[in-house]
């Protein structure tokens, strides 16, 4: 569990080292009144930024468990934990529904 938080971390803390030159390169990439040769500098340099850099490498996990799936933006929990902590009254303003 505090591997995968860990490492999601330090993915999400490159993202933000690499973000601005990742627009910049993306930005010059698409300009079509610059020369083909300049693009293709941008593409190479685009290509060798790290990988675990990228947007998509982010993902959102319980901070509690690590679990990546079913996990609700506003707490930060999955839904397993937070059905737990609902079902305790852990969670202020929150109340388990019944119907």
């Amino acid at each position: 569990m505090e591997n995968r938080n860990l490492k999601d971390a330090k993915r999400r803390e490159a993202f933000y080292h690499v973000e601005q030159k990742r627009i910049l390169y993306k930005a010059l990439l698409k300009d079509r009144g610059l020369s083909h040769r300049i693009r293709f500098e941008m593409c190479l340099k685009l290509n060798a930024l790290p990988r675990a850099s990228a947007r998509v490498k982010i993902q959102n996990r319980c901070v509690l468990t690590g679990r990546a799936k079913a996990v609700l933006r506003k707490f930060k929990i999955s839904r397993i934990c937070m059905r737990e902590l609902v079902a305790y009254g852990a969670l202020p303003g929150v109340t388990k529904s019944s119907w």
